[in-house]
């Protein structure tokens, strides 16, 4: 058993399939569901754990694709840009995690490590110029 953490992007046409059903019925998987932004009116999103054996995995991946759904592993929905962020630093006391954090002690350059990143969103309320967002 192996667990992937998956962001699906949903085409406003396969919002309403019941997809997550499908995988967990059809292909034994186990599915954690973090974050998810899925209305008929809109493209949605879905930030999830999959667990189950890498065969089973990979053909219920193939099934969500054919919905023309993307599929990034590893992904966040969390987005940090480093072009808005002018390095104030008030996010990294409010990181519990340190996905952000400074990089270059000297010139006090802040960075962004979304592998360590759990989506608190606290860094979004904290940011007052908008660098930290959230696709949902």
């Amino acid at each position: 058993m192996i667990t992937q953490k998956l962001l699906l992007h949903f085409p406003q046409s396969a919002t309403e399939k019941p997809i997550v059903y499908h995988l967990v019925k059809d292909y034994n998987l186990i599915i954690n569901i973090f974050r998810a932004r899925v209305t008929p009116e809109e493209d949605g999103f879905l930030v999830l754990d999959v667990t189950g054996n890498e065969e089973d995995i990979r053909q219920g991946m193939a099934f969500v694709k054919s919905f023309n759904i993307q599929v990034n592993e590893a992904n966040k929905g969390v987005r940090w840009d480093s072009s808005k962020c002018v390095q104030c630093g008030n996010c990294i006391p409010h990181c519990p995690t340190e996905a952000l954090y400074i990089s270059d002690k000297k010139s006090r350059k802040i960075d962004f490590n979304s592998s360590l990143c759990v989506e608190c969103l606290s860094c979004i309320e904290n940011c007052p110029f908008g660098a930290c967002s959230s696709i949902f």
